[in-house]
């Protein structure tokens, strides 16, 4: 199945491109991981480290359609956020939850992006940092790089690189998910007992395809610097919404449940970590490719997912924009759970126990099956009396 929406806008969630690109490259320590692990950089055989670059993506072109309307440049700040988790809640997917270095790289247009923005973005790392910290997670921001490059950037990008390091014997190896397991999902939505408001749950990912399907066509009149003009017209701001208009069963406007920053994980895994980590096969997290990104791990898996959570209120606005189909959604967003522990079902009540002391809404999922090809993978998607498979 291809993602024909998202690909008509550029933008290709299976990435086969960059596949291709880099499948000469070394796997480093542990090929099929979830995140390339290298040797220690302080050349102890008993550590290993990761280093992780990853941004806000176009979340950022949302960011500026809100200051722009409403003139205050705080909504620049949650896109930090996004940046920054995007890379720590991948590290976590190896096992790693704690003491995290982060350099953040910002481009920005300055005739469009002032000072006022760009103290925002940087404000915006701070406040994560500290709201980690106030959980008892390190993160330490090393520096950065904030360059004007309004020839090649309509408005702005932020993206950061993570560094971490943790022993080797500590790794969690997704290439460890096999048949027989249960799929724990990790809600995307709602408010954990860490967070100050409610979360849409769209993450970082499908963003383009986001705003374009839901927002109203006005912002293209109004700001054409917020999209490429590479884009044919009719692919873009295509929906129905006004930055201010109430979300359908939500408390949140449009524009606030598209800019919701993404979810961390890290307070609830090093919880979950701190008592299950030996039992724990694999941690996946939902964020390119979606609900099928578990694709790419293990061997001769079939990814069974029948017990998915009812659809957020953003993703069953953009379904029903009537553009996209079921099926897209799935390859394109979390539609509900972004981050999937791989384990025994002993573990998974454990996990479910701890994620409900966050206030984390959390289930079973599903559970792997061997394939019907060896040493290929399926995954298989019931929902909403549907079935897909890829």
């Amino acid at each position: 199945m291809k993602a024909e929406s998202y690909l008509s806008r550029g933008v290709s969630p299976t990435k086969d491109d960059v596949k291709k690109a880099v499948a000469r490259q070394s796997k480093g320590l542990f090929p099929g991981s979830f995140c390339k692990i290298i040797p220690d950089l302080a050349g102890d055989p008993e550590y290993c480290c990761a280093v992780h670059a990853d941004g806000a993506g176009t979340k950022s072109s949302v960011a500026y359609l809100m200051a722009q309307e409403t003139k205050d440049p705080a909504w620049y700040r949650g896109i930090a956020q996004d940046s920054l988790v995007m890379n720590t809640d991948d590290l976590l997917c190896i096992g790693a939850i704690d003491d995290f270095k982060v350099s953040n790289t910002i481009g920005r247009n300055a005739h469009r992006v002032d000072a006022a923005a760009l103290a925002a973005i940087i404000n915006g790392y701070d406040e994560i940092i500290d709201a980690l910290a106030a959980q008892g997670v390190t993160v330490e921001m090393t520096g950065g790089e904030t360059a004007d490059v309004g020839d090649l950037v309509r408005t702005v990008i932020c993206d950061s690189t993570v560094v971490v390091r943790l022993k080797r014997e500590e790794v969690i190896h997704a290439a460890n998910i096999r048949p027989g397991l249960t799929i724990v999902g990790l809600a995307s939505f709602g408010q954990t007992t860490y967070e100050t408001r409610e979360n849409s749950g769209i993450g970082s990912n499908g963003l383009t395809g986001a705003r374009h399907l839901l927002l109203h066509k006005d912002y293209l009149a109004k700001y054409p610097e917020s999209c490429s003009d590479t884009l044919p017209a009719d692919k873009a701001y295509c929906g129905c919404y006004h930055l201010s208009d109430p979300l359908p069963g939500s408390t949140l406007t449009a524009g606030e449940a598209i800019l919701s920053p993404t979810r961390t994980y890290l307070p609830v895994m090093k919880a979950v970590l701190a008592q299950y980590r030996e039992s724990i096969a694999g941690i996946i997290h939902c964020t390119g490719g979606g609900q099928v990104k578990c694709k790419d791990f293990g061997s001769g898996v079939r990814y069974v997912k029948d017990n998915l959570f009812p659809t957020p209120p953003i993703f069953a606005a953009i379904l029903e924009s009537g553009e996209v189909g079921s099926a897209e959604m799935y390859q394109i967003f979390n539609m509900g759970h972004r981050l999937e522990i791989y384990c025994d079902e002993t573990t998974a009540a454990g996990i479910l126990e701890i994620c409900a002391r966050f206030e984390l809404p959390a289930r079973i999922v599903g559970r792997t099956k061997a394939s019907t090809t060896a040493g290929e993978n399926e995954v298989i998607i019931q929902d909403r009396g549907q079935t897909f498979t890829w």
